[in-house]
């Protein structure tokens, strides 16, 4: 999509709305309830065409065959799908969908947000939408509830808040859900990380090491979540707990989890602790929490000490050493009882490797440093960095430019990989790898 251009009333845009809203309604009054509920979207199609023809000769309105097509599938759209958002959710280039009140939408593309020419005719539009992606997942937005979180069919996470929160009206955000998983492959082709990284991850997760994977929203903490998750064999059975299910497991052994937002009483919730607990009880071989951000912590970091080895979370934090404070505050958040030295202590003991990632300037996302934690000393959490990403500059053509590189320190787990059979190259601790130019 181009630049928006601003609509006035009276304009172009503003006749096509009006256009498709007689239309809509037409097509309503023409048809019974029962009629409706029996339409599919091609017997949709030719009632719609129809009803076009009539109300294009009762108004005298001149249309060409084209846009003819274009407002049958724009009302096709409003009936079945997500209105003025339908096209942008056809874009495979859209990362990110932002709707900022009826008439600013903003989409991301490759890391950059652009402004589209999209638009809906006014805020009851836009709530209507929001009222449709919602009670498709049994939830509800209100002035008693007006901030949601929901998903759409394919998995795309949805969020919006409606008046009185939002004073531009009501506001969505949509993050897209990759059609098509990103492999390995897809990953150092990127320049996400390098082969040697690659290959000392995959030992870590074999080797049942616990993982924590830090980084803010969308540097890939979930891409990353998944591509670890290949490496998990496929005999284990894996439990896996989400606010909204995002995870995309390749394993046939897979019980999925999410959590359920309180009813209209007000009663009804069942958080992610909830689930960490009773997960405990289902046997599983490795715990997946989508996203560490709440008391769930504590119950998690007791799975890892007593026998749940070789489980993953991912938490929001600026750098893999943030990620310790931010869970230590999780934890308090589960029990203000437990001292600051013993938290330190549990962390150290349960967690063996953080993984940072982050979203660049350019819009690429990179492996920022893979850290061993050692243990605790003078009561502060102490950790290796084994690989690094340093940013060097920007080139000619907007692009991040740097390296990664191994510090050169050996981790101490090496043992442990050996003893589960992964004997890594020494190599992959001195190497250094510079960024493709592009």
């Amino acid at each position: 999509m181009g630049s928006r251009a601003i609509t006035r009333p009276g304009t172009a845009a503003d006749r096509w709305f009006g256009i498709k809203t007689q239309l809509h309604s037409r097509l309503l009054g023409a048809l019974t309830p029962d009629q409706l509920r029996g339409l599919n979207k091609e017997g949709m199609r030719e009632q719609i065409g129809s009803v076009l023809e009539r109300l294009v000769s009762d108004e005298a309105v001149p249309m060409t065959a084209a846009e003819r097509e274009r407002l049958i599938e724009e009302v096709l759209d409003e009936v079945f799908g997500l209105g003025p958002l339908e096209v942008l959710l056809k874009d495979p280039t859209v990362n990110d969908i932002l709707v900022n009140g009826f008439d600013s939408i903003y989409v991301e593309r490759g890391g950059h947000l652009v402004e589209t020419n999209v638009r809906f005719k006014d805020q009851n539009h836009v709530r209507m939408i929001i009222d449709r992606i919602v009670s498709g997942v049994g939830r509800r937005v209100d002035d008693s509830s007006p901030i949601v979180d929901a998903r759409l069919a394919d998995g795309s996470r949805v969020c919006a808040v409606i008046p009185p929160l939002s004073l531009i009206g009501p506001v969505l955000s949509i993050r897209r859900f990759g059609k098509r998983l990103l492999s390995t492959d897809d990953l150092l082709k990127n320049e996400t990380l390098t082969t040697g990284m690659l290959d000392f991850l995959s030992g870590c997760v074999e080797a049942r090491l616990n993982v924590v994977i830090s980084g803010g929203s969308g540097s890939g903490k979930t891409t990353m979540l998944n591509t670890l998750s290949r490496f998990i064999p496929e005999e284990e059975r894996i439990v896996t707990i989400e606010d909204t299910a995002e995870l995309q497991l390749q394993q046939s052994h897979v019980v999925r989890l999410e959590t359920r937002p309180m009813n209209i009483e007000g009663a009804g919730a069942i958080t992610q602790r909830d689930l960490v607990i009773n997960a405990l009880r289902m046997r599983p071989d490795r715990i997946v929490i989508g996203e560490c951000r709440g008391p769930e912590a504590l119950d998690m970091l007791q799975a890892m000490n007593t026998g749940h080895d070789g489980s993953m979370t991912s938490t929001h934090a600026n750098s893999g050493r943030d990620a310790f404070s931010r869970m230590e505050t999780m934890v308090m958040m589960a029990s203000q009882h437990i001292p600051d030295k013993v938290i330190r202590q549990m962390l150290a003991s349960a967690i063996n490797v953080v993984i940072h990632t982050a979203r660049l300037i350019d819009g690429t996302r990179k492996v920022m440093s893979i850290s061993e934690v050692i243990g605790v000393e003078n009561d502060q959490v102490e950790m290796q960095d084994i690989f690094e990403f340093e940013r060097t500059g920007i080139s000619p053509r907007g692009r991040v430019t740097g390296r990664f590189h191994a510090t050169g320190a050996r981790p101490i787990f090496l043992d442990r990989l050996k003893a589960y059979g992964i004997h890594l190259s020494q190599s992959i601790f001195q190497e250094t790898h510079e960024l493709k130019e592009r």
